[in-house]
This record gives structure tokens, sequence and C-alpha cells, in this order.
């Protein structure tokens, strides 16, 4: 039986890709606009994504797709429970981004810690050139060593910013569900981390739940020294109030790598942002060379395997 496979977006990727070892045909769109979606997946029997949105009204046109590979971690994209109703093995790529997302994560944190951006601009203005000594003393330092990283989610990704910390010295707390009843062994009621950590690093999935989990309440709790690291999805953060936040000097800086909609068309208020204290990558900590290697190879191992009979990575 010869298999269909649509890529909607492979622009999204860097790699090389081999292809399956399996009779099939494979197409590659380099971006897929939603107006154009439920006509390049139908006849496909697996469809591979990494952020076209595929919801149950989608999947309800195009009956043969029987699998989706998704070519990142995060799943929101997906419609999980049409899939679940109509026998759709939806499978995901895990643990490629182990080195990659902590790294970007601490180069925030340290740009951040040591004031960075602030340096720059004091040299920009040319007040080392007029200094009376050989140093400046315009902006605050702060080590790694002996402060606290606090973790909200404890995958692959923060157990990798656990051993960055542990490196640098730190003490690290693993945050509680927020709301939970009871604090399992090994983590920390998640007011606490709030109230305790130096940094505040971000790294769970984006659920109902989950989304705006970090707003003005938080903030409120949360050192003026604190920082605000979020590299997992814009949605966990209410964005007017870490800007409120960030202007009120309620924390001392935030890095983000992550948008509430992406690419912002329409603006964000953290687009505007121009602080020192605030610095904004465009949603590519996840992309380092190696990291999309290990994903392309991932993906074309969960193709095979749901081929083969076995599905992994299932969600």
């Amino acid at each position: 039986m010869k298999r269909r496979i649509v890529f909607l977006d492979r622009a999204s990727l860097v790699a090389d890709m081999r292809r399956p070892g399996f009779d099939h045909d494979w197409v590659d769109y380099e971006q897929t606009l939603p107006a154009q979606v439920v006509d390049r997946i139908r006849g496909a029997d697996i469809v591979v994504s990494n952020k076209v949105k595929l919801s149950g009204e989608i999947l309800t046109q195009a009956p043969t797709v029987r699998m989706i590979a998704v070519a990142a971690t995060g799943t929101d994209i997906i419609d999980l429970g049409y899939c679940r109703e109509h026998g759709i093995v939806v499978s995901n790529i895990r643990g490629y981004a182990v080195h990659t997302v902590p790294e970007h994560a601490f180069m925030l944190i340290l740009a951040l810690r040591r004031n960075l951006l602030g340096w720059r601009e004091d040299l920009r203005a040319g007040l080392w050139q007029q200094a009376d000594q050989f140093c400046l003393f315009t902006r605050p330092i702060n080590d790694l060593y002996g402060s606290s990283l606090g973790l909200i989610g404890y995958g692959s990704l923060g157990q990798g910013m656990e051993k960055l910390a542990e490196a640098f010295g730190m003490r690290v707390l693993v945050a509680e569900h927020k709301g939970a009843q009871n604090v399992r062994e090994g983590y920390t009621a998640f007011d606490q981390v709030l109230r305790e950590a130096d940094v505040l690093s971000l790294h769970t999935p984006l659920t109902a739940e989950t989304r705006h989990m970090i707003g003005a309440r938080e903030f409120g709790l949360m050192k003026p020294s604190a920082i605000l690291i979020n590299t997992a999805r814009g949605n966990l953060v209410d964005e007017a109030a870490l800007v409120e936040a960030l202007q009120a000097q309620r924390i001392a800086g935030a890095g983000f790598d992550v948008l509430s909609v992406e690419p912002p068309r329409a603006g964000n208020p953290l687009l505007a942002l121009n602080l020192p204290n605030f610095i904004l990558t465009p949603h590519v900590a996840w992309s380092g060379r190696e990291a999309m290697q290990t994903l392309a190879d991932q993906l074309l191992d969960n193709i095979e395997a749901f081929v083969a009979g076995r599905p992994s990575n299932v969600v």
C-alpha cells in the first residue's frame, strides 16, 4: 500500500530529511495558509505539521488522514479530542531540544542578570569614555552563583535547565502545579517558588489550565529583583500584565522567545517595549542546527513506526 505524506510547513525545519523506507508519495509545502489546509491534506494518509493548525473541522473534511506527525513537542495546534475519537494517531517529538532550549534560556538569564543590554546602551552614550576611573558602576550586576532558579515545568527541558543551573551553583526549586492541594516530594508549592526565585523559567505546555498562569497576581508575588524567562508558549503569560510589571519595576526583567500570536503581524505590546531589561527573540530557542537534525530524524522514526504498526511518541 502506497502512503501519501504531506508536510504542510517544510520551511519551518532546516535539516536534512531522509525519506521513509516504505512505498510512499511525499509532498512538501514550504508554507500553508489556513485556507489551503483542507485541499492539501485531502487524500493524505499522514500529515506532517510544525505550526499549521489542524482542527476537528478541518480533519473531518480529510477522512483519509490516519496519522499526524507533529514536527515539534507542543501539540496545542492539534484537536487531540477529535483525533482520539476518530482513531487518528498523533505523534510528537521528544527530547530533541534538551540542550538547545536551556542554552538559549541561560543566554537570556545571563544577559539580564549581568545587564548586558544596559551596558551596551551606556557605551553607546559615551559614559565609559567620560568616566573618571577604569570601570563604570551605572548598572547592577548579579551573579548566578548562590541565586535561586524556579522551574515551572519539569520535563526534559526543565531537567536540562536544572543541570545548567547546578553547574552555575544555583539553587533549583521545581514548582508544583498551580493550585495543587498537595505538594509532591521534590517539588515546592507554586506560590512559594514565585516568592523565592531570583529567576523564574517556564517550560510547561500550553493548555486551558496553564493559559495566563503568570499574570498580575503572580508578578505581585515575585521579588522586585527577579527576572522571568519564557521559552515555552506566549500565552502562558498575560502579556499586558508583563508590560505593566516591567514598567512599574515590579520585577527586574524578562527574557522571552515566544509571543501569544506568531508571527505578530498585528503587533504585540512586547514588541513596543524599548527597555534594557527586556529581551525578545523570535521563537528560535529550539532551532539549534544540531537539535533540528535530531528532530528531523525522530520525525521520520515516528512515521516509520506508525506504518510498521508500532506507533511511537503517541500523545
